[in-house]
């Protein structure tokens, strides 16, 4: 059902209107609970002692970074192993509007609104403060969306708590007129009630397409503005340069972004080359797609046939490495890795997993705010069969579309980080903290990269965009 514009008044959030039930009743687990309030100081201690070519120097650098444009992040990770039985948390995507808090048990339990509030007063509430010097900008807060109802709303009534004013909730859907919003004087503007009404900041959950509703410069502060969705956060063609830029960088401190291996700046007519090339199985991806669309995974021809079938709006693909069963993954530089998965269950059966881990910049650095994990519809299988379905093997994503702009949750197959649930992942303390310093580590990549796409003047640099990005479509959409 469509929605429309609505004011939020303050002291109106109410808890079961911004959790799924089932994380709503949960009880945290403990140790999710102790990883969470974690300092830093004994994060970097204990990576480093695991990890002793890693510079605590470095580390303790990058925890404390403070990001200029990428503030809100949530990572997709696979709990992957070598052949030789070496584990590690390996970076899928990162997202510039995560999903997450609906999925995540509360820390504690007198707070009711949780990692929510956490989000605005950490990072949406410095981020809004005037810079030394500057006018303060005149105008209303407002939450836009375009998907996610639940947590958009639960961000709205925190925002009007936090700021003690009104805030209004604003659909923006992708294909619609929105005559209801606009941009004046390059300030942001929303008509309610018949009244063009000034916004000074924004906080934005736009995840279709976003640089085809949105400026790329705007006075009205928004969060995260839109140079994070094209500098990687919502393309994955520059996120997999953005990572190898600042591998570079971070190689003589011992520390690295994990990631598949990934081929990118592919034409459709180059993909059944490089599948052949990493042993017939991959996973090809639209890079600008989202909440599982655009991502195809290839483990015969009969799948590769179906994909090189179908039209695609964009021009250009990237091509990862598969990680399948230990039977049939992808074979790159780095030899073969696959899933851990799921503790097996009463059956022997084991499903492939991600973790969500979902962080934000703070004035004391990135800091974690919630975690949940998804699992696949259907359990791994050792030996591929004629007519095997690989997505309902490997593909973890809850969203399910139901229609243009109409979404629903698959939510029979989300793991909490509760009692329950937790101890079926077959993680521990380590893991988690791997899987925070590799989110971190992405999300400084993309930051880095949203900095080199502006010039000295604060302009976008579109030629330097173009050389990285080189997609006719994409590029007439930020045109226009």
């Amino acid at each position: 059902m469509k929605q429309t514009t609505q004011t939020i008044a303050p002291d109106s959030f109410q808890s079961e209107n911004h959790w799924y039930p089932k994380a709503l009743n949960a009880t945290i687990h403990p140790l999710v609970n102790f990883f969470l309030n974690l300092d830093k100081k004994r994060i970097i201690n204990r990576y480093c002692h695991l990890n002793p070519k890693v510079s605590k120097e470095k580390l303790e650098e990058i925890l404390t970074y403070k990001c200029r444009h990428f503030l809100w992040c949530g990572a997709d990770l696979i709990n992957a192993t070598s052949e030789e039985g070496r584990r590690q948390m390996v970076v899928i995507e990162n997202n510039s509007c995560p999903s997450g808090q609906k999925s995540m048990p509360l820390v504690d339990d007198n707070k009711e609104d949780g990692a929510y509030r956490l989000l605005i007063e950490r990072t949406f509430k410095p981020y809004l403060r005037p810079k030394q010097g500057t006018p303060k900008r005149e105008g209303k807060l407002a939450v836009i969306y375009d998907k996610n109802y639940m947590e958009t709303s639960g961000y709205a009534a925190v925002i009007a708590d936090v700021f003690k004013e009104h805030v209004y909730l604003v659909p923006y859907y992708l294909g619609e007129k929105n005559d209801h919003v606009r941009v004046e004087n390059d300030q942001m503007e929303i008509l309610v009630d018949g009244e063009w009404i000034k916004l000074r900041a924004v906080f934005r959950y736009v995840t279709q397409r976003p640089w085809t509703r949105l400026p790329l410069h705007c006075k009205t502060k928004i969060l995260n503005p839109i140079v994070a969705c094209l500098a990687g956060g919502r393309n994955k063609m520059v996120a997999a340069k953005a990572y190898d830029i600042y591998n570079a960088e971070l190689n003589e401190f011992g520390l690295k972004i994990n990631t598949p291996e990934t081929i990118w700046d592919i034409s459709k007519n180059e993909i059944p080359l490089w599948v052949k090339k990493m042993g017939g199985q991959a996973v090809v991806k639209i890079p600008y797609s989202n909440a599982g669309q655009g991502v195809f995974t290839i483990i015969d021809e009969k799948e590769l046939e179906n994909f090189m079938s179908q039209e695609f709006d964009y021009e250009r693909f990237i091509v990862q490495s598969l990680i399948g069963n230990y039977k049939w993954s992808s074979t790159g530089e780095q030899g073969k890795y696959y899933h851990v998965g799921t503790i097996p269950n009463a059956k022997g059966e084991t499903y492939v997993t991600d973790l969500r881990m979902m962080v934000s910049s703070t004035p004391d650095g990135i800091l974690p705010l919630c975690v949940y994990s998804r699992r696949t519809p259907k359990p791994l299988i050792d030996k591929l069969v004629a007519g095997a379905d690989s997505w309902e093997m490997l593909g973890t994503n809850l969203s399910v579309k139901m229609g243009e702009n109409e979404w629903t949750s698959d939510t029979n197959r989300l793991m909490l980080m509760d009692r329950r649930d937790f101890n079926k992942l077959g993680l521990g303390l380590d893991d988690l903290i791997e899987g925070y310093i590799q989110t971190v580590l992405s999300m400084i990549a993309i930051d880095k990269m949203c900095k080199n796409l502006f010039n000295s003047k604060g302009r976008f640099r579109m030629k330097l965009f173009k050389s990285l990005n080189n997609d006719n479509t994409l590029l007439n959409e930020i045109m226009l």
